[in-house]
């Protein structure tokens, strides 16, 4: 079972950071080692998890890691950074001292990780990062990332296609300021056609009640808004109800996921595209890689990226899972 850690206060480590990526594969128990390449971790793995976030992205990832370590015979320790980088910082010095053969981190800033990056080295404690990395992943154990450059760019072309060369008005309610969220909603704007042109952009922090409110000042700055960015859909699905409750029943939203809840609003119309990334497949690619790169037995890649697909309401029947029930 899982352990989930209490956070301890200590003063902020210093850390370098990594780079992504990631792909689907089927579950196989990875048995200790006697015996193998050297400086490869023989016997039972004890892994750390610190989540970055109680949303349901960060709820799936964490099921899946748990159900992953699990079929892999890997011990875990859990925390959770509830989107503060303080508290990821004391989350991963935690881990250090409990000295887990390897960390993996859904961060919340990955910037601000470098300095936890290079302590956690310093002790032996490789950390694997999921969803994003930085450009130079030298000093990672590994990472699996969405390319959410990638993301940004897809819900971008659906508004280039649906504008059809027409001017538009775009607004974007991004989430959490660092790390993903600006990773996202830059290479949506930079992704957009000339004729459409962002007039609003708020935080959502992740938060329904945050997004809802940012929509509800969006819409009545700009009542003539064509279209919306949302960096995820729960906050979509606030920001929805914001704009119908102010009379933008027309505005049209765009957002990141693909939820069953996601997929049944495309098809009801309250949803106009949204792009999918499981996050079962990355917690369990993460797991499966970390054990694999701490065995080294040549099963993982460093950096793999988890397959992300545009949907609509014409494609929502054959989208991918984005958390099966646990088995």
């Amino acid at each position: 079972m899982p352990v989930s850690l209490p956070v301890r206060s200590r003063r902020p480590l210093v850390i370098p950071l990594l780079g992504a990526g990631l792909l689907l594969s089927g579950c196989a128990v990875w048995p200790a080692q006697d015996t193998g390449p050297a400086g490869a971790v023989k016997g039972r793995i004890t892994l750390g998890f610190v989540n970055g976030g109680t949303t349901e992205f960060h709820t799936c990832l964490q099921e899946s890691v748990e159900r992953t370590a699990g079929r892999n015979g890997a011990h875990l320790l859990t925390a959770n950074s509830r989107q503060d980088g303080a508290t990821e910082v004391a989350n991963i010095e935690d881990m250090i001292a409990r000295k887990v053969d390897a960390l993996i981190v859904q961060t919340v800033d990955v910037d601000a990780l470098k300095g936890d990056i290079a302590a956690a080295r310093t002790a032996d404690v490789p950390i694997f990062l999921t969803s994003v990395a930085p450009a130079d992943t030298s000093a990672l154990l590994g990472a699996v990332v969405v390319d959410l450059k990638e993301v940004g760019r897809l819900d971008a072309e659906w508004i280039e296609r649906d504008a059809a060369g027409g001017e538009v008005e775009v607004g974007v309610i991004a989430g959490a300021p660092g790390a993903a969220s600006d990773v996202l909603t830059g290479a949506f704007t930079r992704g957009l056609p000339d004729n459409a042109r962002v007039v609003a952009s708020r935080p959502g922090m992740y938060d329904p009640a945050k997004a809802r409110t940012a929509a509800a000042a969006m819409i009545k700055a700009r009542p003539d808004l064509d279209y919306a960015f949302v960096a995820n859909e729960e906050m979509a699905f606030a920001a929805r109800k914001a704009f119908d409750a102010a009379g933008g029943e027309d505005v049209k939203i765009v957002t990141v996921n693909g939820t069953d809840e996601a997929l049944a609003a495309l098809k009801r119309g309250s949803l106009a595209a949204t792009v999918s990334n499981s996050a079962a497949d990355t917690g369990e690619l993460a797991v499966r890689n970390a054990v694999s790169l701490l065995r080294k037995d040549g099963r993982a890649e460093r950096i793999e990226k988890t397959p992300v697909r545009l949907v609509t309401k014409e494609n929502a029947d054959t989208a991918p899972l984005y958390c099966p029930s646990q088995d």
